[in-house]
């Protein structure tokens, strides 16, 4: 995404220019120009602009950051909020669920497909639960890092193989969130730091004690698509729908809605900065899974703790960042 930005946006800009010449009207003028193609692509515009100005500010590349403090334009209206339906062929129903739950025990992506499936986990943010995230006597997990690859980073910079899978920060602010274990996370959890010290204990030497949950037998993390070919060849052996794993989240959505669960909960859990998100982009009401209820209560009550309902309620207003909301559009 950042270097379509910089191809696109940036390069034609500045390309012939030397950063040390650029200055705060030259940064507003790229700011206008990216606006009025695309507010979302505007914002990350702005992102890459500040990395790329403060990382030559600590090089001593230019005297002084000037994209900092400069601000998107505010003279473009504001696009209207949308709802994106989700076509039922690409989410999963409650039997469907149940069933990949099931089978998925059998495969290396257990643990990835319970914390999509079950606590709306983003991919990113799967590979970077570490068992120190996990409140054992209160059953909570705090989601306070994604794996990624860190702004002007090189292979130098990292170990071997680790410069896609370095600690960054989640996505946004509302990323960072506290939540509540289902019983059936809580048991795979304790299960396989059984196996995690096992390993620990067979390669003292070639072990990375790490930390993550979601690691190799060596303790190294693991990478963003190492899921895929598990998660493929398990939905055709099921004959499953052929969903992307992103699609997880939003079937545990559209469970939760479908049962009346509070929307600023679910907002919650999956780590949005408004309700207003997750209904536009998950929630389909009207038609997103059959009508099932009589499977659907049971399973509800059966994976996830009593507790969270009451807890669920009570979240203030978080509020909607406008600089964010396309991109969080996307999931």
């Amino acid at each position: 995404m950042e270097d379509r930005n910089k191809e696109n946006y940036i390069i034609p800009e500045f390309g012939e220019k030397y950063m040390s010449t650029i200055n705060r009207e030259h940064v507003q003028k790229l700011y206008k120009h990216a606006v009025e193609r695309s507010e979302s692509v505007a914002s990350l515009v702005k992102t890459v602009m500040n990395t790329s100005m403060k990382y030559a500010l600590s090089k001593n590349v230019v005297a002084q950051n000037t994209a900092e403090g400069v601000n998107l334009p505010k003279c473009v209206k504001k696009k209207e909020y949308r709802i994106r339906k989700i076509d039922v062929k690409k989410t999963l129903t409650v039997e469907q669920v149940i069933l990949l739950l099931e089978k998925s025990k059998e495969t290396k992506i257990y643990l990835h497909i319970l914390f999509a499936v079950m606590m709306g986990l983003r991919r990113s943010e799967i590979n970077g639960v570490k068992y120190s995230d996990i409140d054992y006597l209160h059953r909570t997990l705090k989601v306070q890092r994604q794996l990624g690859k860190k702004p002007n980073t090189t292979k130098d910079d990292v170990a071997p193989k680790m410069l896609t899978k370095q600690d960054i920060p989640p996505k946004t602010d509302s990323s960072y969130r506290e939540l509540d274990i289902p019983d059936i996370v809580f048991e795979a959890i304790l299960e396989q730091r059984k196996i995690y010290e096992a390993n620990r204990r067979r390669r003292p030497k070639e072990f990375r004690d790490l930390d993550y949950i979601c690691c190799s037998s060596y303790g190294n993390p693991r990478s963003k698509s190492f899921h895929h070919q598990y998660y493929k060849e398990l939905l055709q052996k099921l004959g499953l729908p052929d969903i992307r794993f992103h699609a997880l989240r939003s079937t545990i959505t559209t469970i939760l809605m479908k049962n009346n669960f509070n929307l600023k909960g679910i907002s919650k859990m999956l780590g949005h900065a408004s309700e207003i998100i997750s209904a536009d982009v998950y929630g389909d009401t009207q038609e997103i899974i059959e009508d099932c209820l009589d499977v659907l209560e049971p399973f509800i009550m059966e994976v996830i703790p009593e507790e969270m309902d009451s807890r669920y309620y009570d979240y203030s207003d978080i509020g909607v960042m406008e600089e964010y909301y396309d991109e969080l559009m996307v999931g």
